[in-house]
């Protein structure tokens, strides 16, 4: 691993690395199963099996993977009740709701825009 040497003030590194961690998060979050899996426990918490019910078309391999990536940074909290069989349960943090609240201003534009956005693909795809 290269550590890179940031010349001028303290700040400057704070911010440069804030921005690094910026696109890696970005980088992440941005797929489509994270945003559907943000989406989808919006509304609560949701066990596992819930959650792939919620979430149409994913395979229980990239719901693991994205729960754990999610997990990760601190966006949805992963509670495991002592029961036999165990039972998981996923919530969305207070970070994961303010992602959530980000993607419905996103999810609001999509809508507000797509009679333009269609005409627009179906004109770039003509012949």
């Amino acid at each position: 691993m290269v550590t890179k040497q940031f010349s001028g003030s303290p700040e400057d590194s704070d911010l440069r690395r804030a921005d690094s961690l910026a696109r890696e998060i970005f980088s992440d979050v941005a797929n489509k199963w994270a945003l559907l899996i943000i989406e989808a426990l919006g509304e609560g918490t949701l066990r596992f099996s819930e959650l792939r019910g919620e979430v149409e078309g994913i395979s229980h391999k990239m719901l693991t993977q994205n729960l754990r990536m999610l997990e990760r940074y601190g966006l949805v909290e992963r509670c495991v009740h002592p029961t036999v069989p165990p039972r998981v349960e996923y919530t969305l943090t207070a970070p994961g709701q303010g992602l959530r609240r980000t993607v419905h201003v996103m999810c609001d534009w999509t809508h507000e825009h797509i009679g333009h956005i269609e005409a627009s693909r179906r004109a770039f795809d003509a012949p």
